[in-house]
C-alpha cells in the first residue's frame, strides 16, 4: 500500500515534470534536479546532482556540509568535476587501459553523485527497488565516479538503481593536522573523503525513494581503494542501519596490512611534519594555498601518506578488529579478487569467510576472477574485473569475444542479484538449483557460499573459446 508521503512525492514529481518539460523531475535535498535518458531509452541518469556544500575556501578540510539549495531546476545532464588528483597519464599501464579517451575538469567543487535508474521508476516510491551505492578506487588519491568502465544502463536493465559517487582525494581528503582537530568539537581532523562517503550513503538513503529506490535496501560496494572503504563503511558507527549488503572487491580480507590502522596523533603528525615542511602553519596559510599548488606539493611528496586513519569518531577501530569483535554492519556480504591480483589476497578472504562462518553470522560468498584480458599478456590483472561488471567492454580498446560478453551476463547477473537479495543466485537466501540455458546457452553454476565445511570460491572465467 502506497503511504501518504508517498503519494505526495509522486504528486510533487508530476506537477514538477509537466511543468519543466518531459524529462522526468524529482525533488531531492536542495531543489529539483531533472534527469535525461541514458544510452537505453528505458534508463533516465541524473548526473552530477550536489549531496553536499562544495568544500571550497573555509570548507576545505571540514566535514561535508550540507546541500546548498538551488532555485529553479537543475538539469543533471552532465558529470561533475572530479576532486585534483594526479591521474593516470596515457603511456602508463592504467592510464592507456581506462583513461585514454577522457578529458575531465579538476576542482575543489567536487561532491557530486550519479544515479541511473528505470525510467519508469521515476517519482514512484512504491517501485522501492534494490540501490547499488558503488565507491570508485585509485588509491585514495585518483579516481572518480564516471571512469569509462563505470555506467549505470545494465544495472537498471536489470531493475537495480545504480550510484556512483566522488568524494575528496589525496592531501584535500584525508590531510590531518593539530590546527585542524583544534577547531572541531570532538578534538579530530583528517578522513574527510570517508566522511563525504558516509555523508553521500546518508543523501541516499534520504533521496533515493524519489528515484524508485528502497532505501533500506542499499547494497555498498568498491574495488581496490574502494573495497577498502567498503571495508570502512561496514565498520563506521557512522553508518549504522545504512547498509544491506556489501561487496569487496580487491581489498583484502582479515590480516591484510590496512589503510586504517594509523591513529589520530600519529596522523596529526604527519600532516603538520608535511605542511611545515612546506612553510604553511597556520589554517589561514593551509587554506589560502591554490588547489593547484597543494597537489603539486603532493605529488612531489605526498602520495601515499594521506588515507583514512583511526579516529575516535568516524572510525573507532580497525576492520579486522571489527569483523572479530563483530562490529560489523549486519550485512550479507561477497568478497574476492583477480587472478593476477595487485598482490597475494586469497588467504586473507579466506580468514575473513572462515570468521563470519565462525560466528554464525550470514554466509559470505567468495568468488575468484580468473579471465585473462585478451589483447596482451597482462592475464587477469587488477581492476580487469570492471569492464563486465558494469558491462562496458565495448568501451574497452581490447579485442572481447563474444564468450566475454556471455562472462560479462553472468557477473551482472550475480551482483545484482546479489543487491536484491543479499544472495547471488537470486530469488531468495537459499541456494537455487542452477538452471541450464540461463545465460546463452550455458549452464549457470551455483554460486555456494564459503563456510569452514565448504570452503567454495566461485571461479569467473569465459567457457568457451580464448
Amino acid at each position: 500500500m502506497i503511504s501518504l508521503r508517498q503519494l505526495a512525492l509522486l504528486a510533487v514529481t508530476l506537477m514538477a515534470t509537466l511543468a519543466w518539460g518531459q524529462s522526468p523531475v524529482v525533488k531531492v535535498e536542495g531543489g529539483y534536479v531533472q534527469g535525461v535518458s541514458s544510452a537505453s531509452d528505458n534508463v533516465t541518469v541524473f548526473r552530477g546532482v550536489p549531496y553536499a556544500a562544495p568544500p571550497v575556501g573555509d570548507l576545505r578540510w571540514k566535514r561535508p556540509q550540507p546541500v546548498t539549495k538551488w532555485k529553479g531546476v537543475r538539469k543533471a545532464d552532465m558529470f561533475s568535476n572530479i576532486c585534483w588528483q594526479p591521474g593516470n597519464a596515457v603511456g602508463t599501464f592504467y592510464g592507456n587501459e581506462f583513461y585514454w579517451k577522457e578529458q575531465t575538469v579538476q576542482s575543489e567543487d567536487c561532491l557530486y553523485l550519479n544515479i541511473w535508474t528505470p525510467a519508469k521508476a521515476v517519482g514512484h516510491p512504491e517501485c522501492a527497488l534494490p540501490v547499488a551505492f558503488w565507491v570508485h578506487g585509485g588509491a585514495y588519491f585518483n579516481g572518480y565516479g564516471h571512469e569509462i568502465t563505470m555506467d549505470g544502463d545494465a544495472w537498471a536493465n536489470r531493475d537495480v538503481i545504480l550510484v556512483t559517487i566522488n568524494y575528496r582525494l589525496g592531501i584535500f581528503g584525508f590531510l590531518a593536522h593539530p590546527e585542524l582537530s583544534a577547531e572541531t568539537k570532538d578534538g579530530t581532523s583528517g578522513n574527510y573523503g570517508t566522511y563525504d562517503q558516509v555523508a553521500a550513503l546518508k543523501w541516499v538513503h534520504e533521496n533515493i525513494a524519489q528515484f524508485g529506490g528502497n532505501p533500506d535496501n542499499i547494497t555498498v560496494f568498491g574495488q581496490s581503494a574502494g573495497a577498502a572503504s567498503i571495508k570502512n563503511l561496514v565498520s563506521s558507527p557512522l553508518s549504522k542501519g545504512l547498509i544491506k549488503n556489501a561487496i569487496i572487491q580487491s581489498g583484502g580480507g582479515i590480516s591484510t596490512v590496512s589503510s586504517s590502522d594509523a591513529d589520530q596523533k600519529t596522523a596529526e603528525a604527519t600532516g603538520k611534519m608535511f605542511m611545515d615542511k612546506y612553510g604553511y602553519h597556520t589554517l589561514k596559510e593551509m587554506r589560502d594555498v591554490p588547489a593547484e599548488e597543494l597537489l603539486r606539493i603532493f605529488k612531489d611528496q605526498g602520495m601515499g601518506l594521506f588515507r583514512p586513519h583511526i579516529d575516535g569518531v568516524l572510525l573507532t577501530e580497525s576492520f579486522d578488529d571489527a569483523a572479530r569483535n563483530q562490529h560489523l554492519a549486519d550485512a550479507s556480504y561477497m568478497i574476492g579478487c583477480t587472478l593476477d591480483d595487485i598482490r597475494p589476497m586469497s588467504k586473507q578472504i579466506d580468514e575473513f569467510c572462515f570468521l563470519r562462518d565462525s560466528l554464525d553470522k550470514r554466509p559470505a560468498y567468495q568468488y575468484l576472477f580468473a579471465r585473462k584480458l585478451p589483447g596482451t599478456h597482462d592475464g587477469a590483472f587488477h581492476s580487469a574485473e570492471l569492464w563486465f561488471m558494469f558491462h562496458t567492454l565495448d568501451r574497452s580498446w581490447r579485442p572481447m569475444t563474444d564468450a566475454d560478453y556471455v562472462l560479462a551476463d553472468e557477473i551482472m547477473d550475480c551482483w545484482t542479484n546479489f543487491a536484491k537479495f543479499g544472495n547471488p543466485n537470486g530469488q531468495s537466501r537459499e541456494n537455487r538449483v542452477a538452471t541450464e540455458g540461463a545465460i546463452h546457452g550455458q549452464v549457470v553454476e551455483k554460486w555456494l557460499p564459503f563456510t569452514l565445511g565448504n570452503p567454495y570460491v566461485k571461479v569467473f572465467n569465459v567457457k568457451y573459446g580464448k
